[in-house]
């Protein structure tokens, strides 16, 4: 497992990681810079993001994965663009649900 980083504005606990985790309150429209290629080194804030919510780091399809910590924690229930929070209205928790442990 790759480890992650925390910089000013934003932690990324794993390189698979599609979302990040904002360290203080930021407004729609701000830039975070993120000191790595992968994400063209800034993300633009699409919503206004509490802090320790979570942000998503690309563009996610319906239905895709949500990985926070390397791990799976949900699948995306509508389309999510980078720079927009990610939280239960827009995705489906998949962590300590009993009726997927079989499927």
């Amino acid at each position: 497992m790759e480890k992650g980083y925390s910089q000013e504005q934003i932690i990324i606990l794993n390189s698979r990681d599609n979302v990040g985790i904002i360290k203080r309150d930021v407004k729609k429209g701000e830039k975070i810079i993120i000191d790595e290629e992968k994400y063209q080194n800034s993300i633009e804030v699409k919503d206004n993001i509490p802090y320790r919510f979570k942000i998503a780091l690309e563009n996610i399809d319906i239905g895709d994965t949500i990985i926070k910590s390397g791990e799976i924690i949900g699948k995306a229930k509508e389309k999510i663009q980078k720079g927009e929070m990610v939280h239960v209205h827009n995705i489906e928790g998949l962590r300590g649900r009993g009726d997927l442990k079989n499927k």
